[in-house]
C-alpha cells in the first residue's frame, strides 16, 4: 500500500485544518515535517520531501498552498519517480504571497516544468493566494486537471475547511483512475480541463 505524503504550506497547518484531519484519519498519511514553518526555504523543504520519498517509496502527494509548489519542484528531480499522483490544494502564487507576507520565503520562482506523474489541482475562484485566471494557466503548464470549487476561499481553516470529506472523495477518485492506468493528460499551454461543481 503506498503511502500518503501530505505537504502543509507556510506556517504548516494548524489543529483543526483538513491536512490535521487527513493525517488522523488516514493510517497510510504522514505530514513531511520541515524545520521552519514560518521561514520556508525551498532547498530545505525539497531535502525533506526527497529524504520520505526515498524512505517510503511509491507515495501519494497531498499539498496545499505552498506545499503544492514543492511539490511541482519534483518536476526534474530523481525522487519524482516514487510519486504516483499529486492532488494540489488551493496552490499558492509566489508574488501574491510574498505581497501578502513580505520578506519570509525564499522560495525561488514559480515552478513551470510540466509535472511526471497525474496531478490534480482543487482550486478557488476567491483564493486571495491565487488568481482564478493564472490558477487556470499553472494547471495547464503542469499538464494538470483543475477541479473548481467555486467560492472556497484559500480552502482552508479560514474559508470553513476543517475535516474536509468532499476532498476524501474526490482523492479517492482521482487515485483510482491513475491505478487504473488511465493515461496522463498534458494540455497544451493555456488549457486546462475545468469541472465546476458546488460543495
Amino acid at each position: 500500500m503506498a503511502a500518503t505524503l501530505i505537504l502543509p504550506g507556510l506556517n504548516g497547518s494548524a489543529e483543526g485544518h483538513w491536512q490535521r484531519h487527513w493525517a488522523r484519519d488516514d493510517a497510510a498519511a504522514a505530514i513531511v515535517r520541515q524545520a521552519s514553518w514560518s521561514k520556508p526555504v525551498l532547498d530545505e523543504w525539497l531535502q525533506a520531501l526527497e529524504g520520505e520519498l526515498e524512505r517510503v517509496g511509491d507515495a501519494w502527494l497531498v499539498a496545499h498552498s505552498l506545499g503544492c509548489l514543492l511539490a511541482a519542484h519534483l518536476a526534474s528531480r530523481p525522487a519524482a519517480r516514487h510519486v504516483k499522483g499529486a492532488f494540489l490544494v488551493a496552490p499558492c502564487d509566489l508574488e501574491q504571497t510574498e505581497r501578502l507576507h513580505p520578506g519570509v520565503i525564499d522560495f525561488g520562482a514559480m515552478p513551470t516544468d510540466p509535472l511526471p506523474f497525474r496531478t490534480l489541482v482543487i482550486g478557488s475562484r476567491d483564493d486571495r493566494y491565487m488568481d482564478f485566471a493564472r490558477l487556470r494557466r499553472y494547471a495547464a503548464r503542469w499538464g494538470a486537471e483543475l477541479y473548481d470549487l467555486g467560492q472556497a476561499g484559500h480552502i482552508n481553516i479560514e474559508s470553513g475547511f476543517g475535516r474536509w470529506r468532499e476532498g476524501y472523495r474526490l482523492f479517492s477518485s482521482f487515485a483510482q483512475k491513475t491505478d487504473r492506468g488511465a493515461p496522463k493528460d498534458i494540455q497544451p499551454q493555456g488549457v486546462s480541463r475545468v469541472v465546476t461543481v458546488s460543495v
